[in-house]
């Protein structure tokens, strides 16, 4: 799993066992901390050297030009990209009058680990300085989820062999230089020159203050720094600012095996409303509150949120340490990307670095958000207040594309349209059917009756809208979507793309159950009794494209009749083919990016049968070359969801090994985060057999050969359960909340609270596994 010598995991941990400057930009993503309103990269303590450093708040974001050759009706007229704001993680350290700086002096020995149970980042590192002088620095580092405006570092120096002078350099830095983005990938972020401007600056000893604003989307950003000073008599404390940085020193003189030991509290506000006054208040409150919880009582509040996290999320293993580690430092980088968002964006890369411009993509909704519901489900429920509070700009953006509904934006920060390529963005709507499938999801799981009322019934409805406004009955009876782009990115602007139309006929039957059960909040929104049966007809005759000679449901119609792509001319330098291949060989070839249709297999099982299912997945097998890090777990969960269990371990790893072998070679930017949370889908839907059927659940496990045992934890209507899988057979326990009647294999299973039950796993026919395209076969998962 992690093959590069710097890292080392444990069931709990991720380990730094040397520092390898060739990662580093990596490691800063790996290590970063968060809890989704704040996010540090996982830079060293000194500040250099570094890869990308990074600071972010969720919806910080500056506006910029969109890079558009050539303008047409409907293009959105701007861009929004992450900012880095005020970088609060900085202690620079000097020895002797020498600058720490691991490129000089002798490294003797570096680590660094994360510690998944408790929320720390701890590090370690002896070193000599170029005239002799040995110290060993120390820290930990925490971004509160408990408190989410703070974030904290004690960091400790003690001399080795001779007395030593130190001097510490504790800093808010705003506008940090940031490196130029690789001009050749148009996945890298775009990074701005000074996006801040600055407001007001203070320094009052060990208490710092800065304020910015950025300089076009007129966002205001505050920070307030404090310190806990203890070391030998005769420290002193200096503070100092300016426009740009607020600095405190702390000098001391320590003898052979003597420390000193900084308490950095950092506090962070933002608003686009309020004034600076207030925003300096805000943060201010926010570090005082901080300072009085104090170090070891942040650390003890973010053991015990993360013990209530792990105790209703874990997954536990048996046959694969690797995987084990993987499944929990995703479920802990999901946690960190939305425990305190509170109705901000998740984006594509959390708050782990500025990729994708830090945008929201459709896959918050339909890959992390299954996660977040089942284990995290109050972080759901902040995701999805967050879309329904940009639902009038939504509203607006369709009526400028001439429909009715919403257009749920393809990319964003702020609720407005970012991406300026229409053909993978403004034609893919299915975005807005993965925001009605979250919002239905959250509301069946956990019962929120209040959500639903607010918020889903009015999202339902106008993404309803939108599919009727899209759609139209063909002379041939169906309900035809067309002109539309799936989750495929190589087959664009097609006709009745077979997910999107299954992903509308739900929405649009959720939508008519949601006016009939709110017929208040239907009648405030025009929604009658005509428009809901308008909305059924649609999804009764739902045109969904099939192939009868071969046997398939087409991707979209006429997919099946493309010319196949050449896979024996592409070499394996020649992936990603976006990069490689003009868009327009790409969408009138038989080649797929990512998971489309096999995609509806999973998320729209019940509209297929088992055995449409296990063709559908050996026709698009071999065509599927993954260019996309949010395919391999879907196809994981398909595959072992028609009997190919060693093909599904095998696309499990690479999901697992996305970020930790950095196998799409821009994990420096940022965490994949829908392929975190494709370790634990791939699990627990693949392997787990987890899958919900309205307000039902259903499990069919089976375990590949290289693990003995799975258990899963899903908290679920009021209810808490434990699932655990061997080889033979699967155990259900209610673990709280009143009886439940749930589904083993199709069988009904009646499960009283602490009373397991136990059930036989069905033997498995053997099947041959199907093909990939030449050279992108998954790599083989050794346990």
């Amino acid at each position: 799993m992690i093959s590069h010598p710097a890292y080392d995991a444990g069931r709990w941990q991720l380990v730094e066992n040397r520092l390898d400057l060739g990662v580093l930009p990596q490691s800063e993503s790996l290590f970063a901390l968060g809890n989704g309103h704040l996010g540090w990269r996982g830079t060293l303590d000194e500040g250099e050297p570094h890869g990308i450093p990074g600071s972010y708040l969720g919806g910080v974001h500056e506006e910029l030009p969109l890079p558009v050759r050539e303008s047409g009706y409907g293009d959105p007229e701007c861009a929004e990209t992450l900012v880095n704001v005020v970088n609060g993680k900085l202690l620079r350290l000097f020895v002797d009058d020498e600058p720490f700086d691991v490129r000089l002096g002798t490294l003797h020995h570096h680590r660094r680990w994360l510690d998944l149970r408790r929320g720390l980042l701890h590090r370690s590192t002896d070193w000599t300085s170029p005239a002799g002088s040995r110290v060993v620095v120390r820290s930990t580092r925490l971004v509160s989820l408990t408190q989410r405006a703070l974030a904290a570092v004690a960091y400790e120096v003690e001399a080795v062999h001779r007395e030593t002078q130190v001097a510490v350099q504790s800093e808010l830095v705003a506008n940090e230089p940031l490196p130029a983005p690789d001009p050749h990938d148009p996945r890298a972020p775009q990074h701005l020159d000074r996006p801040l401007e600055p407001v007001e600056h203070a320094a009052d000893g060990g208490r710092l203050r800065l304020l910015h604003r950025t300089r076009r989307s007129g966002l205001l950003v505050a920070a307030a720094a404090g310190h806990r000073v203890s070391g030998p008599k005769g420290c002193s404390v200096h503070g100092g600012a300016e426009e740009d940085v607020a600095r405190c020193t702390v000098v001391a003189r320590l003898g052979s095996g003597r420390r000193l030991r900084i308490v950095k509290t950092v506090a962070y506000a933002w608003s686009g409303m309020r004034s600076a006054a207030s925003l300096r208040d805000e943060a201010e409150a926010a570090l005082a509150a901080g300072q009085h919880t104090g170090w070891q009582g942040l650390a003890e509040e973010q053991r015990r949120y993360l013990d209530a996290f792990w105790a209703r999320a874990d997954v536990e293993l048996e046959g694969d340490e690797e995987i084990q580690h993987a499944v929990r430092f995703g479920l802990f980088h999901l946690l960190q990307a939305a425990a305190r968002a509170e109705e901000q964006p998740i984006g594509a890369k959390g708050l782990t670095g500025p990729g994708y411009g830090g945008h929201c993509f459709w896959d918050t909704e339909a890959f992390v958000l299954p996660v977040l519901t089942y284990t995290a489900p109050e972080a759901a429920a902040a995701s999805l207040r967050w879309r329904h509070r940009t639902l009038d700009r939504a509203l607006e953006r369709a009526k400028q594309l001439q429909l009715r509904g919403a257009a749920f934006p393809w990319r964003t920060i702020s609720g407005r349209e970012c991406s300026a390529y229409w053909p993978a963005g403004t034609a893919a709507f299915h975005v807005n059917a993965a925001v009605a499938d979250a919002a239905v999801r959250y509301a069946q799981v956990t019962g929120d009756a209040g959500f639903e009322r607010a918020a889903g019934v009015e999202l339902l409805t106008h993404v309803a809208r939108l599919w009727m406004a899209l759609g139209h009955h063909g002379r041939d009876g169906a309900f035809h979507i067309d002109g539309v782009t799936g989750p495929d990115e190589y087959s664009a602007v097609a006709d009745d793309n077979t997910y999107t139309n299954l992903m509308a006929q739900a929405n649009l039957r959720a939508a008519a159950l949601a006016v009939r059960r709110y017929p208040a909040e239907a009648a405030a929104l025009g929604a009658d009794e005509a428009e809901r049966r308008a909305w059924l007809t649609a999804a009764d005759r739902m045109a969904v494209p099939y192939n009868a000679e071969l046997g398939v449901h087409e991707q979209s119609a006429g997919f099946t009749r493309h010319a196949p792509w050449d896979f024996a001319a592409t070499g394996p330098d020649g992936y990603p083919l976006m990069l490689h291949h003009p868009y327009f060989d790409l969408y009138r070839s038989q080649v797929v990016k990512q998971a489309d249709l096999v995609l509806a297999l999973f998320l729209r099982d019940s509209a297929f049968t088992p055995q449409q299912k296990a063709r559908d997945f050996a026709y698009y097998e071999p065509i599927t070359v993954r260019d996309s890090s949010l395919s391999a777990c879907v196809q994981s969960v398909v595959a072992a969801d028609v009997g190919h269990l060693d093909l599904a371990f095998d696309y499990l790893g690479e999901s697992a090994e996305m970020d930790l072998e950095d196998l799409q070679h821009n994990t420096r930017d940022g965490l994949h985060l829908a392929a975190l949370a494709g370790v634990w889908l791939a699990l627990v839907a693949g392997f787990g057999g987890l899958r919900r059927h309205g307000g039902h659940l259903a499990f069919a496990p089976r375990l590949p050969a290289s693990l003995t045992r799975l258990a899963y934890h899903v908290t679920a209507f009021q209810r808490r359960l434990r699932i655990e899988a061997t080889p033979r057979e699967a155990t259900y326990t209610l673990l709280s909340g009143p009886r439940l009647e749930i589904r083993h294999y199709g069988h009904p299973l009646t499960l009283e609270r602490g009373v397991p039950r136990v059930r036989a796993i069905p033997p498995l026919r053997p099947r041959h596994p199907p093909a990939q395209p030449p050279g992108r076969a998954p790599r083989r998962k050794e346990p």
